[in-house]
């Protein structure tokens, strides 16, 4: 293999998976969009960094200010793990809500561009249980 061969094989495998992510990038915002919907928020509110966590912890029952756990992760590895803790926590709190358990919200983690979409557009409805802090 020539060095032009080697430089076409590499821009190639970098529009390849820039596609690639793309498009799982638009069906996690569309799938959010549907989400967020059916909880009653603005779907669009999807598209905007930062409110769209703020969305996210609304839609699991709790205070818009868990946003501010973002800041954890300045503090190097224990800052890291609050803040992944806070993920899970939220994660499975909209997993309740939308009436599934634990199963699921592994889903949600470990193969979200399934779950997510299937929170999204399958018959699960929001019912929100008790409100955390």
């Amino acid at each position: 293999m020539n060095e032009n061969e080697i430089i076409s094989l590499i821009a190639g495998s970098i529009v390849l998976f820039s596609i690639v992510g793309l498009a799982f990038l638009a069906l996690y915002i569309v799938s959010f969009w549907k989400i967020f919907t059916k909880a009653g928020k603005p779907g669009w509110a999807a598209l905007i960094p930062i409110y769209n966590l703020f969305v996210m912890f609304q839609v699991a029952g709790m205070s818009g200010w868990w946003v501010l756990s973002v800041l954890a992760v300045i503090i190097p590895f224990v800052g890291s793990l609050f803040y992944a803790g806070v993920i899970i926590y939220m994660t499975h709190r909209i997993s309740k809500n939308f009436g599934h358990g634990v199963g699921f919200t592994l889903g949600l983690m470990f193969l979200g561009f399934v779950f997510w979409p299937i929170l999204g557009f399958g018959s699960s409805r929001y019912a929100p249980v008790a409100k955390a802090a």
